[in-house]
């Protein structure tokens, strides 16, 4: 199991890899550069903690451009993740050999925190037909990984479930934020509380909800802003879910040194929320939960077999113009920079399904997307 102390000393921020600034954004090239500065500050800071995975596209080789061929090898956490549902991924076989592909892309021996990727009710068979648990176990065995976990997106119900019938795994990560605290879909709270009462050290991702929370809607930016007009949106959203026991780190899923800066600024010296920045947070949920929108992450798991190459992130981003902040001429154009030159609109959608079998937030992506198609295509 994790050592209690490495719990402790572990800094509350880890470095999500899933979004580096991109060099070359129709190519999806990541800017080495750029996050070669970015890791500087983040480990001279004190940062150890580094989140890639398998389907992070290009995350595995940036960090060995980065960070792994840069830095000594004890000075930094590096992790990485198992997908059954990555393109070609079609076996046991074929997903046992994710691990080693990934030690190559990262220039690394071993991983640091290895995790089963994605976890759902949906995913859960492959993971049991295929003898994953057993490959993790195995893996730890021989001393090419230090410690295993799984990343879940699913309802309390199948958390407790799988840490029952799984009690040897070490950590958990989940989708952890203030505006999913009580969502009947994603159960932020009552999975925190499942992965507490088996004692699993937790591992926050979508802190800010894909960047929702670093630009929330007008009302709660008033609320925020009158509480503490010097602190940042996204602030609050981190130090909300850094505050919880149990945490062993919150992922903050970086694209430039100014996101980079913000978050340094208040986790370097990292202080909990108080009762009454509690009560602050409180209003914004009360605020959000009445407001319709999309609940996309951003995550661009929907997108790789999409055969209509529609981008669906960026469709809903368009759309949450309009729902969120009820800019309708920014979503018409947001729409339109989105699609066309190679990429589907919403009218294009074949309905198959794909999409909907990928989405860790369980999003009716077929149903949005006509919806779309009648209000902004």
């Amino acid at each position: 199991m994790i050592e209690e102390e490495l719990v402790k000393s572990m800094p509350r921020l880890g470095f999500g890899l899933m979004r580096l600034p991109r060099a070359d954004v129709e190519k999806d090239t990541i800017d080495i550069a750029k996050t070669c500065q970015m890791v500087d500050a983040f480990l001279a800071a004190g940062g150890k903690y580094f989140d890639s995975a398998y389907v992070y596209n290009g995350s595995e080789a940036a960090a060995k451009a980065a960070l792994t061929s840069r830095y000594p090898r004890d000075s930094y956490y590096i992790t990485s993740k198992l997908n059954v549902n990555a393109k070609g991924i079609t076996d046991e076989a074929k997903a046992k050999a994710e691990f080693e592909e990934s030690l190559s892309r990262e220039g690394v021996e071993y991983i640091d925190f290895y995790l089963l990727h994605a976890l759902s009710s949906r995913s859960l068979p492959k993971f049991d037909a295929w003898h994953l648990w057993d490959f993790v176990r195995d893996l730890k065995a021989q001393g090419k990984i230090r410690h295993y976990g799984f990343s879940f997106h699913d309802k309390a119900e199948v958390l407790d479930r799988i840490l029952t019938e799984h009690p040897d795994v070490e950590f958990v990560q989940l989708q952890l934020n203030y505006a999913d605290w009580e969502s009947p879909s994603v159960q932020s709270r009552l999975c925190y509380e499942t992965a507490r009462k088996h004692g699993k050290p937790i591992v926050v991702m979508e802190p800010v909800k894909g960047g929702t929370l670093a630009d929330p809607p007008e009302a709660v930016k008033e609320l925020l802003h009158r509480a503490n007009p010097s602190a940042s949106y996204a602030s609050w959203a981190i130090r909300f879910v850094a505050s919880l026991p149990g945490i062993l780190t919150v992922l903050s899923g970086m694209s430039d040194m100014q996101q980079m800066d913000d978050n340094l600024s208040y986790m370097r010296d990292f202080k909990p929320l108080t009762e009454e920045e509690q009560g602050v947070i409180q209003k914004a949920q009360k605020i959000l939960s009445e407001i319709e929108q999309i609940p996309c992450t951003g995550c661009h798991y929907c997108t790789g077999g999409c055969p209509e190459h529609i981008n669906i992130p960026d469709v809903f981003s368009a759309m949450n113009w309009k729902l969120i902040y009820g800019n309708e001429r920014r979503a018409e154009s947001s729409y339109k920079n989105c699609t066309g030159n190679g990429h589907g609109g919403a009218p294009d959608c074949i309905h198959c399904g794909q999409c909907e079998i990928q989405c860790p937030q369980k999003i009716h992506i077929r149903d949005w997307m006509d919806r779309i198609a009648k209000e902004l295509a």
